[in-house]
């Protein structure tokens, strides 16, 4: 078996950390507020990523590292990229493989959907561009990189536009306001597809410095809110979107280069991911189960 090490203990992280502690993996799972962890296999090491020789030293005979941490969403510009290259440095320290957990940011407003792993970047938001320069320093790495890129997030713990504007309102039965079109498809994935998808890329044996895209499941934001408050037995009076000037308003300055995403459709090919690694979306119905399992 190998050894791995986990930057990052947020859902997505966890999950690829249990998953591979369950194979019989060596695995450790590092951030700066970790805490004990009950997962087969996974040990849990208080770090920080931007600190390359600590990091190195964890890391030291890892066949990979899985960089799965999240920066505060406001401040990515400043706190992203110490992190990537710290992990960068430790592992070309260590001659480690990187997996690097992304999402479409990069391909910009106006990629053409599907999206398909293989479009160029072009960014057009601040995070946007974070995400891609981000992805070019792990790809100019001296080892092997690979990054999955992950759409809109449901799943248990999933901290996400859905889970932090629309379930809160759908769970006290209120009135839902969210983003955008409520009527475009958009593409939901599921934490435990992307854990999957990150498990299965550590193993891909063909060419790397390459991307590939998690898995989803279609549904507009209509549809999905009502999916919910049906499996919830809640009864949705009213829903609509949040106009520009009313998120500037509530000051949800952080959402308003990101509107774009659910303007119109946003839908994703992940046909290479299903036939080189093997993965395949979970039903909208098991994903929206886990979202809202405390609720159940």
């Amino acid at each position: 078996m190998s050894y791995y090490v986990v930057v990052g203990a947020g859902p997505v992280g966890r999950e690829t950390a249990r998953l591979l502690g369950e194979q019989g993996h060596d695995i450790v799972l590092t951030s700066r507020s970790v805490s004990d962890i009950d997962l087969p296999g996974v040990r849990a090491i208080k770090a920080d990523a931007a600190d390359a020789a600590e990091l190195s030293r964890i890391s030291r005979g890892a066949d990979a590292i899985f960089m799965c941490a999240m920066a505060p969403y406001h401040r990515w510009p400043t706190d992203f990229f110490p992190i990537i290259d710290g992990t960068v440095r430790a592992a070309e320290a260590v001659d480690a493989k990187i997996i690097l957990l992304g999402n479409l940011y990069g391909y910009g407003e106006n990629a053409d959907g599907p999206l398909r792993s293989d479009l160029p970047l072009d960014p057009t938001s601040r995070k946007g561009t974070v995400r891609t320069i981000m992805w070019q320093r792990v790809s100019r790495a001296n080892v092997p990189a690979i990054e999955v890129r992950s759409s809109d997030y449901l799943g248990y713990g999933a901290v996400t536009y859905f889970s932090l504007l629309a379930l809160p309102s759908i769970v006290e039965g209120k009135p839902v306001a969210f983003l955008g079109n409520l009527d475009a498809d958009h593409a939901w994935a599921f934490i435990k597809d992307a854990a999957r998808t990150l498990v299965a890329s550590a193993f891909y044996t063909g060419e790397w410095g390459r991307a590939f895209h998690v898995p989803s499941q279609n549904a507009s934001p209509r549809d999905l809110m009502r999916r919910t408050a049906a499996l919830l037995g809640r009864e949705i009076s009213q829903m609509r979107y949040y106009s520009t000037a009313e998120m500037e308003a509530l000051g949800m300055h952080e959402l308003v280069e990101m509107q774009y995403l659910f303007d119109r459709p946003l839908l994703v090919d992940s046909s290479d991911t299903e036939h080189l690694l093997g993965v395949r979306a979970s039903s909208l119905d098991a994903m929206i189960a886990d979202t809202v399992r405390d609720y159940l």
